[in-house]
């Protein structure tokens, strides 16, 4: 099989997980679709890179991940003076009110990056525990234990319950 055909066929593999993981870390369609293509491109650069078939997905989520944290590196975003921001302040839900969806994720993002990347790398890209360990350079019990602590964390944002000793979300 040609380069060409193996990587049209892993990229066809890997498309939908990767669009929402690519998703899931910047909660935006374009910015998503755009992490992904640069994703893509680096990993046709360093095809050669890639010696197990079977860790493609995870060398594939590194990737889409390291290249979300390079659009950061790059783009300085706009900072609104506080005198200008207008809080209001409401116990009254309003027409815009969030649907569940945008709360799961509201609350996951306030989650601290320690937990939460974990959390969604399980959810979001089915890896296991070993394959999440083996990505962020941990143990796979560090990674359960950061997980069971996510999931309780987001419980907790969920049901709006007092964390009370735990002041780890940012």
């Amino acid at each position: 099989m040609s380069d060409v055909a193996a990587f049209d066929a892993f990229v066809r593999r890997y498309a939908a997980d990767a669009y929402r993981f690519a998703f899931w870390l910047a909660k935006d369609e374009g910015i998503a679709q755009d992490v992904v293509q640069e994703a893509y491109l680096r990993a046709w650069r360093s095809r050669t890179d890639l010696r197990d078939e079977k860790a493609a997905k995870a060398w594939l989520f590194t990737i889409i991940r390291r290249e979300h944290a390079r659009l950061f590196e790059r783009k300085v975003p706009p900072i609104d003076d506080i005198q200008d921001v207008v809080i209001e302040d409401t116990d009254a839900p309003t027409a815009h009110a969030l649907t569940e969806v945008q709360e799961m994720r509201d609350a996951i993002g306030r989650i601290e990056p320690k937990y939460r990347e974990p959390l969604l790398m399980q959810l979001v890209g089915g890896f296991s525990c070993e394959e999440i360990a083996e990505q962020l350079g941990t143990t796979s019990q560090a990674v359960m234990t950061q997980v069971f602590r996510a999931r309780a964390k987001l419980k907790a944002l969920l049901r709006a319950e007092p964390m009370g000793n735990v002041r780890e979300l940012y």
